[in-house]
C-alpha cells in the first residue's frame, strides 16, 4: 500500500441487527482510499451511510466484515476498545454538528480535555489550549460556559478541541448543520485553512455551498458509493 494512503477500505460492509434477528444493511461493499492531505467530502441522500461510514473511520462502530486500513494497519481486526480508544486519541479528531460540548466546563476546559486523557501535564496542555482558542479567535472566550457562547463560538471551542492532540486526520459530521449561513462560512473558512496545512478532513454535508470546499467529493446511496469524485453539477 502506498505511504500515500491514509484510509484505503476493500469491500466494506455494515449491519445493524434488531432484536428479533433482523438484519439492517447499512454499508454495502465500500472501496475507498484517502490520501494524506485530501479534504474529503461525504454526500447523499438521508439514510444513505455517510454518517455510519465516518464513524467506522473514526473507529466509533466495527464494520461487520471486509477490511479497514489505517496507515496501512487493518484497524477492521482490532477489537480491543482500550486499543481503539488510543487509536481516536492520538490520530483523530472529531467535530460533530450539535458541537457536544460538557455544560460545566469552561471553553479552555472543554479543549483541553483530550490531552488530559491522552495523559499531559495541565501546564502543557493550558498552554495548547490557550494557543488553539487564540488560533480560532475566540481568546476572549476562554473562561465562558457553552451557555455563554453564540452558536459559532461553540463550534470553534470544538475544532479547537478536535486539535488538541494536533490529529494526522480530522472528521466532521454536518460541521455546520447547527449554525446560520454566516458563522457556517466562517467554520469552512477555517476548515479550508487546515487543509492547506495538509490534514486529512473527511466531512458529511448535505449542502454543495459547503461540499465545495473540499478537495474531492463522495456521493453516496444505499450504503454504496456511487461516484467517487463527484460533481456538483452532476445529478443523481
Amino acid at each position: 500500500m502506498s505511504d500515500n494512503i491514509v484510509i484505503k477500505m476493500e469491500d466494506l460492509h455494515k449491519s445493524y441487527y434488531l432484536s428479533n434477528g433482523e438484519e439492517i444493511k447499512v454499508l454495502r461493499g465500500i472501496d475507498l482510499e484517502i490520501k494524506k492531505g485530501e479534504f474529503i467530502a461525504l454526500m447523499g441522500e438521508s439514510g444513505g451511510g455517510k454518517t455510519t461510514l465516518l464513524n467506522i473511520m473514526g473507529c466509533l462502530h466495527p464494520l461487520t466484515f471486509g477490511k479497514y486500513f489505517l496507515e496501512g494497519e487493518n484497524i477492521g481486526e482490532v477489537k480491543d476498545d482500550y486499543t481503539l480508544a488510543f487509536i481516536r486519541n492520538k490520530k483523530m479528531g472529531f467535530v460533530f454538528q450539535q458541537f457536544n460540548l460538557f455544560s460545566r466546563r469552561t471553553a479552555l476546559s472543554n479543549v483541553s480535555l483530550p490531552s488530559v486523557y491522552a495523559g499531559v501535564s495541565k501546564e502543557d496542555r493550558n498552554k495548547r489550549a490557550l494557543e488553539l482558542l487564540e488560533t480560532l479567535d475566540i481568546l476572549d472566550r476562554r473562561d465562558h460556559k457553552p451557555t455563554e457562547l453564540s452558536g459559532g463560538q461553540q463550534q470553534r471551542v470544538a475544532i479547537a478541541r478536535s486539535l488538541m492532540n494536533d490529529p494526522e486526520i480530522l472528521l466532521a459530521d454536518e460541521p455546520t448543520g447547527a449554525l446560520d449561513s454566516k458563522n457556517g462560512l466562517e467554520v469552512m473558512e477555517i476548515f479550508k485553512k487546515l487543509a492547506q496545512e495538509k490534514k486529512t478532513i473527511i466531512m458529511v454535508t448535505h449542502t454543495a455551498e459547503v461540499a465545495k470546499y473540499a478537495d474531492r467529493i463522495i456521493y453516496m446511496r444505499d450504503g454504496k458509493i456511487v461516484d467517487n469524485n463527484y460533481s456538483l453539477s452532476s445529478k443523481y
